[in-house]
């Protein structure tokens, strides 16, 4: 077994990612193939009142968070010297869109940093520290506004994770999901399980044939088919 992908979370309410060790996730983490640590923002600042955020420069609403706790914060996790390989998250609704690329990228990785903003995000300087010292990714989930960058990296994570070796059980249920490589960029077809009929519902014959070139077939209709429904930009 190859070295554990490492992941941090920095933010205000660490105990957010308690739950990563869950389900396979946790199991991952109790096997040593997934290293997880989390962080409070807040023990970085030097203030009675553990201060992280401030008026935005040129006025508006709401509240900008701080470039100092950030910096140190960076820093004393990640060491003096720049490293390229280190990779760090911030999720953003202005980010780029998050992609199933993306994951498989990131989870050949040895080390993600993923930074959690709140309010109207975090002050722009610290992203381009970020850029100047080791890899940044400015990721969206989605064209939606979070309350803050947490369930952002919650999702980024899951997605990434369950692509390191050793994380699923069975890596075959990999490569017949939607967005995975072997499905040319479709969506999964509908899945069926027994009972054979269920409240009047019955699972479609030929899934029951045996005639495994007809399910390829019906299966791989029913993913263009969805997907020329649901996501025709994948076409």
């Amino acid at each position: 077994m190859g070295a554990a992908l490492r992941l941090d979370y920095l933010s205000i309410f660490p105990d957010y990612f308690q739950v990563l060790h869950l389900s396979l996730l946790g199991r991952a983490v109790e096997h040593g193939i997934v290293e997880v640590h989390s962080w409070d923002l807040r023990d970085w600042t030097h203030d009675r009142h553990r201060t992280v955020d401030d008026t935005p420069c040129g006025g508006g609403a709401g509240m900008v968070m701080k470039p100092d706790p950030w910096g140190e914060a960076l820093d004393e996790l990640l060491g003096p010297d720049p490293d390229p390989e280190v990779h760090v998250v911030v999720p953003t609704p202005s980010g780029y869109p998050f992609r199933q690329s993306d994951a498989e990228d990131l989870s050949r990785v040895r080390r993600i940093v993923f930074c959690c903003g709140r309010y109207e995000g975090i002050d722009h300087r610290v992203l381009d520290y970020i850029a100047s010292r080791w890899t940044l990714h400015e990721l969206s989930l989605g064209d939606y506004v979070l309350n803050g960058g947490e369930v952002a990296a919650l999702a980024v994570t899951e997605a990434v994770a369950r692509l390191v070796p050793g994380v699923i059980g069975n890596p075959e249920s990999l490569t017949e999901e939607s967005y995975a490589p072997g499905q040319d960029g479709l969506l999964e077809y509908p899945v069926y399980t027994r009972p054979i009929s269920w409240r009047g519902l019955d699972v479609p014959e030929v899934l029951m044939s045996g005639h495994h070139g007809r399910i390829a077939q019906w299966r791989h209709d029913q993913s263009v088919e969805l997907t020329r429904n649901r996501r025709p930009d994948l076409i």
